[in-house]
């Protein structure tokens, strides 16, 4: 089974910012902030979690990210902001992590861009075949 790698380098308000890799490839990533793993407002915890493809009534075929502690139907799907709602951000997120090509601001809000050809990108890359995602803190200092 594949082992997929996201690396989580930054956390605000505006959301928790990754780089996912796997092979040869490569995605920013955007996640809600970290709020102790509260359902719906936090990103999950760090750790090692099985993926695999579920049937989504929004999304169709998408990676699940399976036995998250306390936590369900946490999906790999695009969007684009994960920010803190009770803060005033935007999120399109209830917990679940967003792929895209680049990182960049859309309103004025930190954001996952090009979204939908990312993560269609990453599931061909994987064939839609199951896979262990290790999501690794690897927080940079502030300067």
């Amino acid at each position: 089974m594949e082992t997929v790698n996201l690396f989580r380098l930054k956390r605000s308000d505006q959301g928790t910012e990754g780089l996912l890799v796997v092979g040869d490839f490569e995605c920013k990533t955007l996640e809600l902030p970290w709020r102790d793993n509260q359902p719906q407002i936090s990103c999950i915890p760090a750790g090692t979690y099985d993926v695999e493809i579920r049937l989504s009534n929004k999304y169709g075929r998408i990676y699940w990210v399976r036995k998250v502690p306390n936590r369900t139907y946490i999906l790999i799907h695009s969007g684009n902001y994960a920010g803190d709602e009770s803060k005033g951000f935007k999120t399109h997120v209830m917990g679940c992590i967003l792929l895209g090509k680049t990182m960049g601001f859309l309103g004025g809000q930190r954001a996952v861009l090009n979204s939908r050809i990312t993560v269609r990108a990453f599931m061909e890359e994987l064939n839609y075949e199951p896979f262990q995602l290790r999501i690794q803190e690897a927080f940079r200092r502030a300067e």
